[in-house]
This record gives C-alpha cells, sequence and structure tokens, in this order.
C-alpha cells in the first residue's frame, strides 16, 4: 500500500471508532476519556503536513491551508452547534470535532494498482465527505426499521420510528416510548430516565406494574436511592435481577432483592380516579437529582410511566447513535469516496 506516512498513520482511527460503535450500540455511553487522545493525535499530523508544506507558496501549500481551514473552522463547530441545538448526543459531537481535527483533506491510498478512495471531492475537505456519508447512511435507518416493522406484520403509520416491544424488556432496552396514554407522540419518555426513576425509588418494572395505583401516591415514596445515570450496563437492575452498587442518597440502606412476580394487574380507569398533588412523586424526583434526566419534565414522566403500568407492550423508538453511521461512513469515505458527490455527478448537477 502505498500513501503518506501521515495518511497511514490516520487509518489508526478506524478500529477506534469501529470499538466506538460496537459500544455505543451496547450502553448509548462513550468515554470522555476517548476523545483528547484522537484531538491530540489529529494535531499532531496536522502540524506534521504543515511542516512539509511550509511556507506554502505553492498551490499545494495554499489549498491545504483552505481545507483545513473548511475542516476546522466548519465542520468541527458543526459538530458542536449539532449538540447544542439537541441533534447530536454530546458523545456524537466529540466524534464529529475528531473526525474534523483527523482528516481535513482527502488521503490517497494506492494498492495493486488501484487508488482509494475512488470518488473525490472538488472541494476536498475529507471531514465533510464523512459528514455526507454519514447523513445519507442515517437517513436508511427509518426506512430498514419499517422494513423490520413489516417483515412482522406491524404495519402502521409509526413504522418509520418505532416498533412494539414487550413492556417487561424495557430495562434492557434504549431508546425512548413513542406513545403516551393518549397514543403515539415523538415526545415519550426516555428508557434511560425511566431507570433512574426506577432506581431513585429502589424499585423494579415489575414492582411498578404489580401496584401502579399504590406507588402513583406521592405519599409512597420513602427512602430514596442513587439514580445513576440510567445506563442499562451500570447500577442496580430493574427488571427483577437483584440490585448491585445501589448507593443511597439519603443516609439510607442499599435496595436488596425485590420480588420478581410481577404482582396483580390493577384498572387503569381505578387509578386514574384518584389525583395526587404530584402523582408518581415526578416533580419531587426531578428536583431530587442533581443533574438532568434527558430533558424529561415531570408530565412526559408520568405518562410514560401510566403507559408501562399498564401495557404488555409498548411502542420504543430505539434511535441510532450517530457515532454508529459514523463509523461505517469513515469506512465507505475511505474506500469509496464521496458518495454524495458521486450521485450529483450521476444525474449531472455537479
Amino acid at each position: 500500500m502505498f500513501a503518506t506516512l501521515p495518511d497511514l498513520l490516520r487509518l489508526l482511527v478506524v478500529p477506534v471508532f469501529g470499538w466506538a460503535a460496537i459500544r455505543d450500540v451496547r450502553t448509548r455511553r462513550l468515554p470522555n476519556r476517548l476523545w483528547p487522545p484522537l484531538y491530540l493525535f489529529g494535531a499532531l499530523l496536522l502540524l506534521w503536513e504543515a511542516v512539509s508544506l511550509w511556507p506554502f507558496a505553492g498551490f499545494d501549500g495554499r489549498i491545504f491551508l483552505v481545507r483545513a481551514a473548511i475542516s476546522l473552522l466548519f465542520v468541527a463547530p458543526l459538530g458542536y452547534a449539532f449538540w447544542y441545538l439537541g441533534a447530536f448526543g454530546g458523545a456524537d459531537a466529540k466524534a464529529m470535532i475528531a473526525l474534523a481535527v483527523i482528516f481535513p483533506t482527502f488521503p490517497a491510498y494506492e494498492f495493486a494498482g488501484l487508488t482509494v478512495p475512488l470518488v473525490d471531492t472538488q472541494l476536498g475537505v475529507f471531514s465533510l465527505t464523512i459528514l455526507t456519508n454519514t447523513v445519507l447512511l442515517g437517513l436508511a435507518y427509518p426506512v430498514g426499521l419499517a422494513a423490520l416493522n413489516l417483515v412482522r406484520g406491524e404495519a402502521s403509520p409509526s413504522m418509520f420510528f418505532a416498533r412494539p416491544v414487550a413492556t417487561d424488556s424495557l430495562p434492557d432496552r434504549h431508546g425512548r416510548l413513542f406513545e403516551d396514554p393518549d397514543g403515539p407522540t415523538r415526545g415519550g419518555l426516555d428508557l434511560d430516565a425511566l431507570r433512574m426513576y426506577l432506581r431513585w425509588r429502589g424499585l423494579t418494572l415489575a414492582d411498578l406494574r404489580a401496584d401502579p395505583e399504590g406507588l402513583r401516591d406521592p405519599g409512597s415514596v420513602g427512602e430514596t436511592f442513587n439514580p445513576t445515570d440510567g445506563g442499562a450496563h451500570v447500577g442496580p437492575r430493574t427488571d427483577g435481577g437483584r440490585a448491585v452498587d445501589d448507593v443511597p442518597t439519603d443516609g439510607g440502606r442499599a435496595v436488596d432483592d425485590v420480588p420478581t412476580d410481577g404482582g396483580r394487574a390493577v384498572d387503569a380507569e381505578a387509578e386514574t380516579d384518584r389525583d395526587f398533588d404530584d402523582p408518581w412523586a415526578a416533580e419531587r424526583f426531578l428536583d431530587d437529582i442533581d443533574h438532568g434526566a434527558y430533558g424529561t419534565d415531570a408530565a412526559a414522566l408520568r405518562d410514560g410511566l401510566d403507559v408501562v403500568a399498564h401495557e404488555d407492550s409498548v411502542l420504543v423508538s430505539p434511535g441510532m447513535p450517530f457515532v454508529v453511521p459514523m463509523a461505517v461512513g469513515l469506512v465507505v469515505s475511505l474506500t469509496y469516496g464521496d458518495a454524495l458527490f458521486a450521485l450529483l455527478g450521476a444525474v449531472g448537477l455537479v
């Protein structure tokens, strides 16, 4: 394989993003310590190339400066802007910034007479190519979800965004409810926030479903516990398994074993006939925790709890961590090149 040494070193990023994608699917969590070494790595490669092109007198030097400036001053801040507007998670924005620093210009790899990426662009900003490929791959996700729903015989207007799952499986899932008591909604309860609430109360989902009328009473909240960050892979179990590593927040003892038999069914109408100042102690929960619950407000929490307490099957929007299509988009960009540019060229727009 023939390439410059900086471009060869850049390939080390591929397995890192592959690992990040797998971890993001499993846990929806990426460690903050992952990103500073990537920023430093990219900055050193950028400095290496800048020194080799100094004093930027020729065309190659000047075009390098332009492309690096676009990547660092446009693509990288774009990742932050997407996070600020709520379109990205924090890890997604950090990953995008890392790619902007590491891949400001198109690399070139020659192997067995073939040079990749196959499709270059006139602008030549490689991080922008990764971003557009990532967006195209992300757009394919709703289509795949709809196809999966059709195969399972679930045809509905929401099939592009959510799929029905057993309520008892929620403790191990990521995403958000796609329904509230009034029907489908895109503003449903985040499942991480659900786990936080259950851990705060020292309950399992089975406990909640066994006695929703009693637990809806805010007076039923006694000792409370560390809600953690809601991750399915950390903290006590919320599916009826044994609670572990549960740290009380009020000086009490850790939660021990909890019932797992699901308890009795409760009439939903009987429950909703009872009015409380703070149903489910939702406001108390949000006031008590020392950080947010993924944008959840008291109304969304109450609606979500009402749904999971009474329905055996619920609609869940699993979502797709942006790091996953970003990792695939990186591989596509390094091999095929810019898919959007190729598509626009095929229809004569570029």
